[in-house]
């Protein structure tokens, strides 16, 4: 942190050494029976304000707040497969059609008991905490890697199939699907919340967009290996 301009003329930046304290505590296991460091905590154990511990970890993209999972297969034929789907993203045979295909279940057809008050002004979207459930579907869509289109279709059944989920491209369009039409959505049955899938694959294959894949192989089993202990 060379400059601040939030900070009061006069009053220099934190030093190279207290900034480094401050990534240090942060990065390490907390004393007592907590799982992380709050700004807070940091701030009494530096002798800096909770303002200077925020915008030190701002600057260096630390959110101990935060917590991802993840996930290592246990394939004994895990590194062959990755070698194969990725090949084919990345180098698809000259004429091949490239289709990524997957599920998405249990998608639930929820029905809000009240309507919803729209963005306002200094105001977010609301709805009401309660709902009315009207069952679930399950879609199975293929997504052509060269062209991104998508051909989808809705079933009330569902055989279970494993599939290499985070190598699938089509995971991106259900993503896509949750956060633009599913999540915010209210449907009044099955029948509804089909329908309004089925608009939304011919909406995105009005405009879609060819499916690039950068990661190659290689990468993807580094970072499967386990870490050194």
């Amino acid at each position: 942190m060379l400059h601040d301009e939030t900070r009061p003329p006069g009053k220099p930046p934190h030093s190279t050494s207290t900034v480094g304290a401050v990534l240090a505590l942060t990065c390490s296991e907390p004393p007592g029976e907590v799982t992380h460091w709050t700004g807070r905590a940091v701030a009494a154990a530096t002798g800096i304000s909770l303002r200077s511990v925020q915008r030190i970890w701002q600057e260096h993209r630390l959110q101990p707040h935060r917590v991802r999972t993840f996930k290592r297969s246990a394939d004994p034929a895990f590194a062959e497969k990755v070698e194969d789907i990725v090949g084919l993203y990345m180098d698809p045979p000259r004429h091949a059609v490239v289709l990524s295909v997957d599920e998405k279940s249990q998608i639930q057809a929820l029905e809000r008991t009240r309507p919803d008050r729209p963005l306002a002004p200094e105001r977010p979207a609301t709805r009401t905490h309660d709902y009315v459930r009207h069952g679930t579907t399950t879609l199975f869509a293929a997504l052509d890697v060269l062209e991104g289109t998508v051909i989808g279709r809705c079933m009330q059944r569902h055989r279970h199939a494993e599939f290499l989920r985070f190598l699938n491209a089509v995971e991106g369009f259900f993503s896509a699907l949750s956060r633009r039409r599913l999540r915010r959505g209210t449907f009044t049955g099955i029948v509804d919340l089909q329908a309004a899938i089925k608009r939304y694959i011919a909406e995105h294959n009005k405009r879609p967009r060819p499916f690039v894949w950068t990661k190659p192989a290689a990468a993807i089993l580094n970072s499967q290996a386990a870490p050194s202990v």
